[in-house]
């Protein structure tokens, strides 16, 4: 569609073509009357705020009017009030059909159609933990009236996650909320419900996770100089003074889906949430991601700040200030590296192994697992004479658990013979008497995050398969 745009009257400011969707849902598309003049439209829709500029589409031979015309607001609150209050309306006493108006798209998407009122009227907001749902209310229906509010929260302990929703009734008052609220509670659109991604994208964006995977990204840690939003990690920053947290900031010049986000960042062990959010002053894509463990958050920080998504766009990562006592933080991060470390050193020392399951004081004491899924309690393990009718393969990123902790994993889902780990690999096998609990392990086990490792557990080769393989003859 073209839009073959009329001059402005007037000799007001014209945005530019890159200026078109700022700030986004500014611009209105309205289906008028092919005879209805430039004039009219000015006198229609500038009671409803600041015009900056008028395009009537036009026909490229003939230069006639195709019916259709955009209107550029300097605010989005103003470009939803016309819409609401000017759908079906008629603009003249002589017109008998009704215009319509709709918020345009914007030029960077790769969709055509009008934005829906859904996206228009929910609004993604920060807040301190300690909000509750009536808080929250209370703080944004001055903007109009609220649908509903809901806090996210965390599903294991049920604590505030520090991230909540507002539902306006209409899309001028979510907008009006963005653009009056306190910045510190970083107001922006929610992505809508259940938004489908494009299959395109999916295949486009799991090749890139897939080169990601296999290897080191290049790390510009100083990209975007001249743009204020990734200026936060600076050359002369001093890193003891950066505030640090689970909670990780992403911004791109490239707009992003939730699952790309998730992706990007599941590449490092721990990862918890994300979320996408939708910024009202400019087109850059903007999310937060939370891992379970400050440690992944940091190594996140600093490997994924400037990794290139598309090639040739790079992401800006940085922390999110939600409050936390910065020591605190740090005291569990060496606390998780030292066990990482401690768990790398049994994991390469069998001497070790039998150490730490049996000696000292500590043989005494289960391990501690920290993980979200919901595990059985413990079972008696099957005599080490019990014939193997399963045998399980499991896979660990970044290191093994220590043998202690995978045998109390494995032993929950009962018939448990042995597990093991194969030395100088990042693998194990756990062999079990029945079936049925081999396969409640999978299910339960596989894809999951036990202490920081993820697991991978899928079935072995059968023992009698492996028996009957031809036996080497060198």
């Amino acid at each position: 569609m073209d839009e073959a745009g009329s001059s402005a009257s007037g000799g007001g400011f014209r945005p530019g073509v890159d200026s078109l969707d700022e700030p986004p849902n500014s611009r209105i598309f309205l289906v008028i009357s092919k005879y209805t003049p430039e004039s009219v439209l000015r006198e229609r829709f500038s009671p409803f705020g600041e015009i900056q500029d008028i395009w009537v589409v036009r026909d490229k031979h003939t230069k006639e009017s195709k019916g259709i015309a955009f209107v550029k607001f300097a605010r989005s609150s103003q470009a939803c009030r016309a819409m609401e209050e000017m759908h079906g309306q008629c603009l003249g006493p002589n017109d008998t059909k009704p215009i319509k108006v709709f918020i345009a798209q914007s030029r960077s998407s790769g969709s055509h159609r009008d934005v829906e009122d859904e996206e228009l009227t929910r609004i993604f907001v920060m807040i301190p933990k300690s909000y509750t749902e009536e808080d929250l209310r209370e703080k944004f229906k001055v903007y109009g009236d609220i649908e509903y509010c809901s806090i996210i929260k965390n599903k294991v302990t049920g604590e505030s996650k520090g991230l909540g929703y507002v539902r306006y009734l209409k899309p001028s008052q979510a907008a009006q909320a963005i653009e009056n609220c306190d910045r510190s509670f970083r107001a922006i659109l929610a992505e809508p419900k259940n938004k489908a991604s494009e299959s395109s994208e999916q295949d486009y964006y799991s090749n890139m996770r897939q080169e990601a995977l296999g290897h080191e990204p290049r790390v510009n840690m100083f990209p975007f100089e001249q743009q204020s939003e990734f200026s936060s990690f600076d050359k002369n920053d001093n890193r003891g003074q950066e505030a640090i947290s689970k909670r990780l900031s992403v911004v791109s010049r490239v707009p992003f889906t939730e699952e790309q986000l998730f992706s990007i960042f599941d590449i490092v062990p721990g990862l918890e949430y994300c979320e996408v959010q939708r910024d009202p002053y400019s087109n850059y894509g903007h999310g937060v991601v939370q891992y379970f463990n400050v440690a992944s958050a940091i190594y996140a920080k600093y490997k994924l700040h400037g990794f290139q998504y598309p090639p040739g766009n790079r992401i800006g990562v940085s922390f999110i200030d939600d409050g936390s006592n910065a020591t605190d933080l740090l005291r569990k991060m060496a606390t998780q590296m030292v066990a990482a470390q401690l768990a790398s050193v049994v994991w390469n020392n069998p001497s070790q192994q039998q150490f730490m399951q049996f000696g000292g004081s500590s043989g005494s004491q289960l391990p501690q697992i920290q993980t979200d899924v919901v595990l059985p309690p413990c079972k008696k393990k099957a005599p080490p004479e019990t014939p193997v009718k399963e045998r399980l393969f499991i896979v660990f990123n970044p290191h093994p658990l220590p043998l202690d902790v995978l045998e109390d994993i494995f032993c929950r889902f009962g018939n448990l013979i042995e597990v093991y780990l194969v030395s100088g690999k990042n693998v194990g096998y756990a062999k079990y008497a029945d079936r049925i609990s081999a396969n409640d392990a999978i299910a339960t086990l596989h894809g999951k995050i036990l202490n920081g490792v993820r697991l991978k557990v899928m079935l072995a080769d059968s023992p009698r398969e492996e028996s009957n393989k031809r036996q080497r003859t060198y």
